[in-house]
């Protein structure tokens, strides 16, 4: 039997059998939904700017989950079919013979041929774009717009709002390809079906290990020197006056004296730090191992936490590396009394307007029932603050109370989703240690080893304070930037 004689006899059941609603009904779907695929193709190529996440939505998921509907209804009908007539005992021994000296017949097996290369064309196609689309920051951060409403606030907020998430929480190769699809396909339900937690936790038990991703575009090793760090806060009184701190940070890394400073000390090629947590967030950390350059290893063990062993036993066991202190370099929540003081030194917030900060302060931590009447309220509060108590003042700079209202309602609304529980202080920031206990964790002065050395909580080894609170710093002065 040559090959012309094999294909027709494969193709004869299937074009007898094929005469049948579902089948057709599969044809009809698979085509329409083809062509209109195809058309919001062209229309997403030639679009001004990323389209919006739901027509992404519809085209690269939607429907090319309703195109490969219409493909498996094709064989389904004739399956159907076939059944149905073995069962009456109507099916043909012999089908009816196809003749391709027929045009009709010959032109309908073209059309199959060619339908079934631009279906295998399109089926690749949208696959592809499909999880292209799913790796986008617009469909992690707005699709589930309630969910992830939180975290794509501070991630356009953010030093890193250019990176696509997928940079950081999605690993390459097919292991993390398919980890990251079960993990969305459980998020789906649980979106679905509202038993989401509340707020999303930090996610620091499952992110990739540092070296796979932040060291991808920093280099610890490389971070040498001193940062020298200017930060300026206001009082709550009249004047708003100014409180300035200066000091230069030990930021560190390797240098020709060796490993110096906060990176050397901590990631050093030759050092090796482990700690042990007992809490989700490792907020608490009893234990702490610290393996030196000469490789010696030195315990050193908390006096004031004193985990049982236990919960030592089962506490999360890890290697240090970035993300145990910049554990939100994205997703920073501010707190308010920061979070006004950075727009008043931005000028954002007027500090000419008097009791400005301590205003500012009192209206963003009052509870709002939703995010829009907060916005409202915000406004129209520090609005009518200054015409009640400031007339004059509210006459002639009418706009700056108009931009303070509007800028102290936009950190309210970068900040707190009361549908998500987010509100302040919900995620802590362990960079540092003044809004959480940060650096404090193992450097409080009561992690001991057993020769009596302890983690050092002085405040040189990490930092030189150059002014602490003054009005007008002289060393600022001398160095010519007041």
């Amino acid at each position: 039997m040559n090959l012309r004689e094999r294909i027709r006899e494969w193709s004869q059941p299937i074009y007898f059998l094929g005469q049948n609603a579902v089948t057709l009904t599969g044809a009809v779907i698979t085509t329409s939904t083809a062509l209109t695929t195809i058309a919001f193709w062209f229309y997403e190529i030639f679009l001004p700017g990323p389209p919006h996440p739901y027509i992404g939505l519809l085209v690269f998921l939607i429907l090319p989950g309703i195109f490969v509907l219409g493909l498996l209804l094709i064989p389904l009908g004739i399956w159907i079919r076939r059944r149905s007539l073995r069962g009456s005992g109507t099916l043909p021994g012999t089908y009816p013979a196809i003749d391709l000296g027929l045009p009709v017949v010959r032109r309908t097996l073209e059309y199959v041929a060619l339908a079934t290369g631009l279906n295998l064309l399109i089926i690749g196609t949208a696959s592809y774009r499909g999880v292209q689309y799913m790796d986008t920051t617009s469909f992690c951060g707005t699709t589930c717009h309630t969910v992830m409403a939180p975290e794509y606030a501070t991630y356009q907020n953010s030093p890193h709002s250019r990176v696509e998430c997928v940079e950081c929480h999605i690993g390459p190769g097919a292991g993390w390809f398919v980890r990251s699809k079960l993990s969305g396909l459980r998020q789906v339900f649980a979106v679905t079906f509202h038993t989401y937690s509340r707020p999303i936790p930090s996610p620091v038990k499952y992110l990739r290990p540092a070296r796979e991703t932040c060291e991808q575009c920093h280099w610890p090793q490389r971070f040498t020197g001193d940062k020298f760090l200017v930060n300026t806060s206001y009082k709550d009184d009249e004047k708003n006056t100014p409180q300035t701190d200066v000091l230069l940070l030990k930021v560190g890394g390797l240098a020709w004296q060796g490993s110096v400073g906060i990176h050397g000390h901590h990631l050093a090629n030759s050092i090796h730090i482990r700690y042990i947590s007992t809490d989700p967030e490792r907020q608490t950390i009893p234990v702490v191992d610290y393996t030196d350059a000469s490789g010696k290893t030195t315990e050193f063990v908390s006096t004031d936490a004193k985990p049982t062993q236990q919960q030592l036993d089962k506490g999360e066991h890890r290697t240090m590396d970035c993300v145990d202190c910049h554990n939100r370099p994205t997703h920073v929540f501010e707190l308010p009394e920061n979070a006004v003081d950075e727009q008043m030194s931005l000028k954002r917030i007027s500090p000419e307007l008097p009791f400005i900060k301590k205003k500012a302060v009192e209206v963003l931590k009052v509870n709002y029932p939703s995010r829009d009447v907060a916005k409202q309220r915000i406004t129209a509060e520090i609005n009518s603050f200054y015409q009640t108590n400031f007339p004059a003042i509210y006459q002639a700079r009418q706009a700056l109370v108009q931009q303070a209202g509007d800028e102290v309602a936009a950190i309210y609304l970068r900040n707190i989703f009361p549908e998500m529980r987010v509100t302040w202080g919900v995620h802590p920031n362990n960079l540092g240690h003044n809004d959480s206990p940060g650096c404090f964790r193992c450097h409080d002065g009561s992690h001991t080893s057993a020769d009596g050395q302890t983690i050092t909580n002085d405040c040189s080894a990490c930092h030189e304070v150059l002014a602490a609170g003054e009005e007008n710093p002289k060393v600022l002065t001398d160095l010519g930037m007041k």
